[in-house]
């Protein structure tokens, strides 16, 4: 078996065990999950840096013995049901983020409801425990309504308390996951064994082409290797970890990115070893309903040419869409010129999620006079296309109003204020932004409230310093970005 040297798969024959995060939007799972991160000894020892592959391994020492311990981060917003229940059959335990603050949501109880059918066992953790609004209480009484037996309250499902931003109790969640895993018997696997690891995340990069992130669930996968999942063959080229090692094996519980497939295999696709003989066709697998030059416009009165950032995403737009939208072509990857040059027959409009438009694609637009839009919200981009459907006449393209950097944060009026500085343009009370970490966008929200020092300011100019406080509040991190837009 081709190993790295340095690389360690297993601990004292202990099995990696891959954990699933879930519950609603907003209740801190981003903030958690940077917070167990910071455990990571090999981070910390090797300076590793996490990119975004949709699932992290970090390692500890539980018990005098080195441990590891594999993410899987799921989306917040409802639309995503499908993939969630994907991270939650992928994972051998789950976490069920909920707000001490909050308390129970819609995405809460759908969370609730995907662990309870994938029979997995889990962890209740309440989030945001150190503000002063929080009601543990009313949080637990909301969870034994929704049938989440959990202990105190005549259950065994654990409750553990945390506070992502100061750190507190994140080293024993870790324990309690290791200990629950334990208690519930060590998942059974053999390196040896015939393959079996399922993707959790796909998408068309420009550069590097089709990327799949995939967590083993039996035997080892290996750089070139020959392997398929759906209908999408590969021989590996790359296997990358979310620390961006090019790694030469993976096994049990371990998450890494391939690169070399063909095309962009499906999500919640398993992928085996050996090239497939003949075409398999699964719901998974399908492809988007492409053009029909024949189309009823009556029947069909707006259509959509469609790019998303991941596989994920894009089929829980699929499902999402309005069934009067006609798709004239849906695909993962950036929006391109070719995108807005079909538009142009078809009378299509150029939709983005999560995907920047480039200022040759964005000029070719104008000159076509082609609405080429990106949104960032799903439900903002199901809505505008329900207006369209209603005769509504969509914006042209986004408009950016000022960029700022997050400096600092502190707490005030049990809210949480945003120090900035504009970096271009300007920041207005009432704007919508977003804020974005390197290339990822870690969500959306309004500025209610805008400051320097005692003074309560409209609007701040480049160069200046301010804080702000948003509504709702999003995760984020000293270095983020935060960007104005109509």
């Amino acid at each position: 078996m081709d190993k790295n040297s340095d690389k360690s798969t297993t601990s004292d024959s202990l099995i990696v065990p891959v954990v699933a995060v879930l519950g609603h939007v907003d209740h801190g799972k981003t903030t958690l999950l940077d917070a167990i991160r910071k455990t990571d000894i090999a981070s910390r020892e090797h300076g590793g840096i996490t990119q975004s592959i949709g699932a992290s391994k970090i390692e500890l020492v539980h018990e005098g013995k080195k441990r590891f311990i594999t993410f899987i981060d799921t989306p917040g917003h409802e639309a995503f049901a499908k993939m969630r229940g994907r991270g939650a059959q992928a994972a051998d335990l789950a976490l069920l983020i909920v707000s001490s603050v909050d308390g129970v949501m819609p995405q809460t109880k759908e969370s609730i409801q995907i662990i309870k059918a994938a029979k997995v066992p889990f962890i209740v953790v309440l989030t945001k425990s150190d503000l002063p609004d929080k009601n543990i209480e009313m949080v637990k009484q909301q969870l034994v309504k929704e049938e989440v037996m959990i202990e105190g309250y005549g259950g065994d499902v654990p409750v553990i308390e945390v506070s992502s931003r100061k750190g507190d109790n994140i080293k024993e969640l870790l324990d309690l996951i290791l200990l629950v895993m334990e208690m519930s018997g060590e998942k059974k696997g053999s390196e040896n064994g015939e393959l079996e690891a399922i993707i959790i995340e796909s998408r068309l990069d420009q550069k590097s082409g089709p990327k799949a992130t995939v967590v083993v669930k039996n035997g080892t996968l290996n750089v070139r290797d020959e392997v398929w999942a759906g209908d999408a063959k590969a021989k590996i080229r790359a296997l990358i970890t979310d620390k961006g090692d090019q790694v030469k094996s993976v096994t049990i519980g371990e998450a890494v990115e391939i690169l070399g497939f063909e095309k962009v295999p499906p999500v919640g696709s398993v992928v085996h070893k050996g090239f497939i003989t003949s075409t398999i066709q699964t719901e998974a697998t399908q492809e988007p309903a492409a053009y029909n030059p024949n189309f009823s416009e009556q029947e069909h009165p707006v259509s959509i040419i469609l790019a998303a950032d991941t596989q994920g995403s894009l089929e829980a737009l699929l499902n999402a869409l309005p069934p009067e939208i006609n798709i004239v072509l849906a695909k993962t990857g950036d929006i391109s010129t070719a995108d807005v040059l079909l538009a142009k027959p078809t009378k299509a409009l150029v939709i983005g999620f999560n995907k920047k438009i480039s200022g040759d694609v964005a000029n070719l637009a104008r000159t076509e006079k082609i609405i080429a839009k990106n949104y960032n919200l799903i439900y903002e981009l199901i809505d505008e296309l329900k207006d369209a459907l209603v005769g509504k006449k969509l914006s042209f393209e986004e408009k950016i109003f000022g960029v700022a950097q997050i400096l600092a944060s502190f707490p005030f009026d049990k809210q949480i204020v945003i120090g900035i500085k504009i970096t271009d343009g300007r920041i207005a009370k009432g704007d919508k932004v977003r804020i974005v970490r390197g290339e990822n966008i870690i969500g959306e929200s309004s500025v209610t409230s805008l400051r320097q020092g005692k003074n309560t300011l409209s609007k701040v100019e480049g160069g200046q310093e301010a804080g702000v406080i948003l509504s709702p509040q999003i995760d984020f991190n000293v270095g983020d970005m935060l960007i104005s837009h109509d």
